[in-house]
């Protein structure tokens, strides 16, 4: 690859593994997390489109994160599947952007929509002789396609300014799919402009969708306290704590990742929790967000038990 702007290279090595050759058992792995992530996302979307019963704002929010965790799974976990049944780890220039841009699509819908579901979830219990006003079907479809658009207009500026930077002679990406830490770090122009909008972007969209998600849970919580029956208290705490559980883990991973200098990186630490945030945690939304709630079991023994005449029957 030749010295100049970075348009001009044809294609990167992706560091799957430490080892060249193919890793037949970690494929297998990731395969089973793969395959498991679809079934588990397209039946929330499956089950959500067409049981009358899941037709709330609640479940029109799950449907888009289960949509949006499909989506984040998919731009990566493909390409590093097949990298690991062959020796020569290459994408091409354009494949690459394409992947960090879907991967910025969908990595910013799921932080805003986890701070759409809590803060519905707030109106819900703080406010219930409000929510049908307040959380309208309206207003629910102008919100998720406000996300839409925000994440694709963002995902278009951050790709942009990361590829606008001066390659070196090294091609060879230490990560597994692209993203813009490994990006920035082949760079030998200065990274100044492309890290600052990285960082203002990453921390804008992770402090306001933390501090909606805080901010409503908090809410709960003194809800929760004012509950006289203390199964009722035990019950709401349960499901909370849940729900914080997979939020803690998604914005503490992405807390690692884009919000320390770049100095400070160590791939090694970065690839483990890229590993949790595009494949594990969308395997896990499904049962966290969905497949807890009665009314989605429900429709799910309905489905299972005779699926032609539920679907008839809808």
């Amino acid at each position: 690859m030749a010295n100049g702007n970075f348009t001009q290279v044809t294609e990167f090595i992706l560091t799957v593994s430490e080892c060249p050759d193919p890793q037949i058992p970690l494929f297998f792995v990731f395969l089973v997390i793969y395959g498991l992530t679809v079934t588990g996302n397209l039946s929330i979307i499956t089950l959500t489109s067409v049981d009358s019963h899941l037709q709330t704002a609640m479940y029109f929010f799950l449907q888009h994160l289960a949509i949006i965790s499909l989506g984040n799974s998919t731009v990566i976990a493909p390409k590093m599947l097949v990298n690991f049944l062959v020796k020569k780890h290459t994408t091409s220039y354009y494949e690459c952007a394409t992947q960090l841009g879907g991967f910025l699509v969908f990595i910013v819908a799921e932080m805003l929509m986890l701070a759409m579901m809590a803060y519905d979830r707030c109106v819900a219990i703080c406010h219930p002789l409000l929510y049908m006003a307040v959380v309208s079907r309206r207003t629910c479809f102008r919100l998720v396609s406000l996300t839409y658009l925000y994440s694709f207009c963002t995902s278009i500026v951050t790709s942009s300014s990361v590829f606008s930077m001066t390659c070196c002679s090294s091609n060879v990406m230490n990560h597994f799919y692209c993203d813009t830490i490994p990006l920035l770090a082949l760079s030998c122009s200065d990274t100044s402009v492309p890290e600052a909008v990285i960082h203002i972007s990453a921390s804008t969209n992770l402090m306001f969708s933390l501090i909606t998600v805080v901010a409503s849970y908090f809410n709960i919580f003194l809800s929760i306290l004012k509950i006289r029956s203390s199964e009722g208290q035990k019950r709401a705490f349960s499901t909370c704590a849940s729900h914080m559980t997979a939020v803690s883990v998604f914005y503490g991973m992405l807390l690692f990742m884009y919000l320390q200098p770049q100095s400070n990186h160590s791939m090694g630490a970065d690839k483990m929790a890229s590993v949790f945030y595009t494949l594990v945690i969308p395997r896990l939304n499904p049962m966290i967000y969905s497949l807890r709630h009665k009314d989605v079991k429900a429709a799910l023994k309905k489905f299972i038990r005779n699926p032609c005449c539920f679907l008839k029957s809808i």
